[in-house]
């Protein structure tokens, strides 16, 4: 189940976020969407880094069955610019990094991976009929 949080006036694609979701995990997941001021304010405290990013995840302890997966906070100012350049629909390129951050909540980490969060996208952006240019993105 996913509980979106849209602080944006941008219109999305609520429905192909919400299979995104519920493909890839049976938990709850908050997905919040938002401008570059706000992400770039998370990104500097939890991560030291102050710069907007794209997408940035919150993975909850998962002791009890019934605890959410986590949060998935997506910028939609990086997600227009990528999608006007790189030719493609901004819900397109939602759902891509959608599917980057759920694959961090369930676990993958491709800093320190042997490739396998990488694999796992191609195969989930291909599942979802998107582009075939973001699987070539995320394999760089």
């Amino acid at each position: 189940m996913m509980n979106l949080i849209n602080t944006t006036s941008i219109p999305m694609d609520e429905a192909l976020l919400q299979k995104i979701v519920e493909a890839m995990s049976e938990r709850e997941v908050e997905v919040i969407l938002c401008e570059d001021a706000a992400i770039c304010r998370l990104n500097r405290e939890h991560r030291g880094i102050d710069r907007p990013t794209d997408v940035l995840s919150f993975p909850l302890d998962q002791s009890f069955e019934q605890t959410p997966l986590g949060s998935i906070v997506l910028s939609v100012d990086r997600a227009r610019e990528v999608a006007e350049r790189e030719g493609h629909s901004m819900n397109e390129e939602l759902a891509l990094l959608l599917i980057h951050g759920m694959l961090h909540l369930l676990g993958y980490d491709h800093e320190t991976d042997d490739g396998t969060m990488r694999e796992r996208e191609a195969e989930w952006i291909r599942r979802f009929d998107l582009p075939e240019s973001l699987i070539v993105r995320t394999e760089g």
